[in-house]
């Protein structure tokens, strides 16, 4: 079996303990027991209310001292609730990927304290303490999942820790440009870690979504190209480097158009038509089918043939959107010994965040006319996605295991 598809069953690998002993070890609250529990209650939460915050900042009825508007949505959605969704994922998957303990208990409940004072702090007048707090979370992140990936000889995943200290440069200069101490732009420290969250997702989409295809699809046919394989990487570091350097718009649409077809590629080589019978598996399939569509409108941007904000929530809402709330229900399902099958609630929630980017990106695209009505739509299906799952997903996430073991 590739080193890839073992990696990829991280969501359903356990690490094996006697059954009696962890039923009566088990505390009757879970929730830190392991990475995935309170990162992911509290990003769905977050990704739920922090766009009604939006709604009242760009209405006039909110108004932060430090980080204004577009700039501190952008900044939330990006620190706050994709690196809490990144940061549970991580917490688990080292843990399984190296047989060694990731942050749990105090430890984790201190991380999640940090990763809170960030998004109250931005709300203040303590700009130099919310920049430190933002920049120290990821940090403090890559030192938890680098002890395990080092002290078991992972190299395979160690990328993973240098990914999280550009995060964390990438929130420095933000706040760096917010606070007039850089002259750059505060936008680029969010393009560069929205290209960080980019190859995150090719990585693991690459791994997980065959092999849970095959897993999940009875029969299904997933087929992969060695060549699509290489170039998808290497074209999402490429665009990395380009928005390092400012590259010249020309350069940027020729590496961001190679990227889209490698990607498109990819995705017709799984085909993602077999799963639409089985919710758990095409939700991954259609928030990684944003990801060519966001590189094609990137290209289209860097010409001004279409609108930039399209082109960024592709990525946001689209793929972000669905992968994040498709790996947040299978992990949760399988790390908490459910039957990895999708309810009622969950199937809403699916269709909810797929429609909430149809409605972001495709709906202006094609009705520009209707723009902030479809803004004001999106954000109603995305807040009601993050909330069914928020909601659904307390117990699951604060009880113990159904079978008993441990995590």
């Amino acid at each position: 079996m590739p080193s890839r598809w073992r990696y990829a069953a991280l969501a359903d690998k356990i690490e094996p303990q006697e059954l009696a002993r962890t039923r009566r070890a088990a505390p009757a609250f879970a929730l830190w027991q392991l990475g995935f529990r309170p990162f992911y209650l509290l990003g769905a939460t977050f990704a739920s209310l922090s766009i009604a915050l939006w709604g009242a900042q760009a209405g006039g009825w909110l108004t932060t001292p430090y980080l204004r508007g577009p700039l501190w949505h952008a900044h939330e959605m990006v620190f706050g609730f994709t690196l809490a969704v990144m940061t549970g994922f991580l917490f688990t998957a080292v843990r399984n990927w190296t047989s060694r303990p990731t942050p749990t208990g105090a430890a984790l409940a201190a991380l999640v304290m940090l990763w809170v004072a960030g998004r109250v702090l931005v709300l203040t007048p303590f700009d130099a303490a919310a920049a430190v707090v933002n920049v120290a979370f990821p940090l403090a992140v890559a030192v938890g999942i680098g002890r395990a990936l080092i002290g078991s000889g992972n190299r395979h995943n160690l990328f993973f820790v240098g990914l999280l200290v550009i995060m964390a440069a990438a929130a420095a200069v933000t706040h760096l440009a917010a606070l007039h101490i850089a002259a750059v732009p505060a936008w680029l420290g969010l393009r560069i870690a929205l290209d960080v969250i980019l190859l995150v997702m090719t990585v693991l989409g690459g791994r997980v979504i065959p092999i849970f295809t095959r897993n999940g699809v009875p029969g299904a046919l997933v087929r992969s190209s060695t060549l699509v394989e290489r170039v998808v990487p290497i074209s999402a570091v490429a665009l990395l480097l380009c928005d390092l350097v400012a590259a010249p718009s020309p350069i940027v649409a020729i590496v961001v158009a190679i990227g889209a077809a490698a990607q498109a590629v990819r995705v017709l080589l799984w085909r993602p038509w077999q799963t639409r019978h089985v919710p758990l598996v095409w939700i991954l399939h259609a928030g990684y089918g944003w990801i060519p569509l966001h590189l094609v409108l990137r290209a289209l941007a860097e010409f001004d043939l279409v609108a930039a904000p399209l082109a960024t929530h592709a990525l946001t809402v689209g793929a972000i959107g669905g992968l994040t709330l498709g790996m947040m229900t299978r992990t949760a399902k399988g790390h908490t010994g459910r039957a990895l099958r999708a309810d009622g609630w969950e199937i809403a929630a699916f269709v909810s965040v797929t429609a909430a980017a149809i409605t972001r990106v495709l709906v202006p695209l094609a009705l520009p006319s209707v723009y902030a009505a479809a803004v004001v739509a999106s954000a109603a299906l995305w807040s009601a996605a993050y909330a069914i799952y928020a909601i659904r997903y307390w117990p699951v996430l604060t009880r113990p295991r159904v079978d008993g073991k441990a995590g």
